[in-house]
């Protein structure tokens, strides 16, 4: 599930095959922008800011979000797609390579200064130049009643955290998801726990919260409902919370390790 690792990694790949070279097909497919054309324009980077990817040029950002399912490949001219071009949302392309984003949840081309339009809302971003783990920590006590496995999804509060690390920090803190922030500990070891746990992560090709890459015992609790908890032993519960949206999906957690409040 893609979230501020991936996004990272991500615009980590696009920008070592585009910067610097300049476009010579740009495809955007999807109505708004079906007419746009950036052919001409030197990539100058590409970058990451929580889970977006910005692409940056000296007249336009071109932005995408990766959402649930998107992907980018990178491609040398003349290979054959790995997935399907009907998938394909856009396409940047250089003398050399083709860039494809498959199924993107987001794609929109802005005038370059109005870049913070997509992203000014966003807080500290825990894998980029502008963390500040003091805003993230205030951020999250501005709505001291909020669960934090909701509190943490908030990308107003800091930006990369999405589903799988929601879950697997509050284990990490021995909290309930369903726990309000006033109770949850020390809003700061929060900040601080998410921020190491990113940016531990983000260059592996597989996450890793437990300290063990092997496979099945990667992670603490996602994905593992009715599974022996890797800690105490007890089946892993997995649930909503009161006031989740469809974009804040299920949270699991250990009844031993995280006990109710």
């Amino acid at each position: 599930m893609p979230e501020g690792d991936t996004a990272f990694q991500t615009a980590a790949r696009l920008h070592a095959v585009l910067a610097g070279n300049i476009l010579t097909e740009s495809d955007f497919r999807v109505p708004r922008f079906a007419t746009t054309d950036l052919t001409g324009e030197t990539v100058e980077e590409v970058a990451s800011r929580g889970k977006h990817i910005l692409v940056r040029l000296p007249q336009h950002t071109f932005h995408s979000h990766l959402m649930m399912d998107g992907q980018w490949h990178v491609y040398e001219r003349g290979t054959r797609w790995r997935k399907p071009g009907f998938q394909a949302r856009a396409v940047l392309g250089t003398e050399r390579v083709q860039a494809v984003g498959f199924d993107l949840g987001f794609v929109e081309v802005l005038p370059h200064e109005k870049e913070t339009d997509a992203v000014g809302h966003l807080g500290p971003d825990l894998l980029g130049p502008d963390w500040d783990p003091a805003v993230a920590a205030a951020n999250l006590m501005r709505e001291p009643a909020r669960p934090i496995g909701l509190a943490l999804l908030d990308q107003r509060i800091m930006a990369g955290v999405g589903n799988v690390y929601r879950s697997e920090l509050c284990f990490l803190r021995g909290v309930d998801p369903a726990t309000p922030v006033r109770e949850a500990g020390d809003p700061a070891a929060w900040a601080e726990l998410a921020h190491r746990v990113l940016h531990t992560n983000r260059n592996r090709p597989q996450r890793v919260t437990t300290g063990d890459p092997r496979r099945g015992r990667q992670l603490w609790v996602y994905g593992r409902r009715g599974k022996p908890c890797l800690r105490c032993g007890l089946p892993i519960e997995s649930g909503t919370l009161a006031g989740a949206s469809d974009a804040e999906r299920v949270v699991y957690r250990c009844p031993g390790c995280q006990p109710s409040r």
